[in-house]
């Protein structure tokens, strides 16, 4: 095993290195208005019921919708949306339809009035399970209630954010499942 020499690393910047998760395409309604953003600080946090937590930033022009609406979507993109993913990220819903801009199909879900999105490899309607952190820190935990899945690929090429405009590909599968104890996998 490899021993490295380590040096003193500025602290807001560790998330460079803790952030392995995937970027995905926050969907949202709330009355006659829809949105989608870019988010990358997400995490799981339960299997049954399946919770996600997300931070949304209070300026973020998606916020108050999914504040009051309490639902949201979240997609997974691949890597052939990359570009739309930094664009949507780069502009405000407040004054572009982001779904005319950047050429994405809103489909109708069946649990949540928020959109999924056809073009992302998976979409996840979710509901507000815990709003007790959204107006301190603003994390919203989720529980997805349907979850979309393409059949193909099986594993999609995801994207994760790497900070100052890079990015890293997911890679190939590596197995250790025999490794595992059964109840662990």
């Amino acid at each position: 095993m490899n021993k490295f020499r380590k040096r003193n690393f500025p602290t807001d910047q560790v998330r460079r290195f803790l952030e392995p998760g995937p970027i995905v395409l926050v969907s949202s309604a709330w009355k006659e208005e829809r949105n989608i953003m870019t988010l990358g600080w997400h995490m799981v946090m339960g299997f049954e019921p399946s919770l996600l937590a997300c931070y949304i930033w209070e300026a973020n022009h998606s916020f108050e919708m999914i504040r009051r609406s309490k639902q949201c979507v979240i997609n997974l993109p691949a890597l052939d949306l990359l570009d739309t993913v930094v664009g949507i990220g780069n502009c405000s819903g407040a004054d572009t339809d982001k779904f005319a801009e950047f050429g994405l199909t809103a489909q109708r879900g069946s649990r949540v009035e928020a959109p999924l999105l056809a073009e992302c490899h998976s979409n996840f309607e979710c509901r507000l399970y815990d709003g007790s952190q959204v107006g301190k820190h603003g994390l919203f935990i989720w529980e997805v209630v349907k979850a979309h899945v393409a059949a193909v690929p099986r594993i999609p090429q995801t994207v994760h954010y790497r900070g100052e405009g890079k990015f890293m590909v997911s890679g190939p599968d590596i197995s250790r499942r025999s490794r595992f104890k059964p109840e662990n996998l």
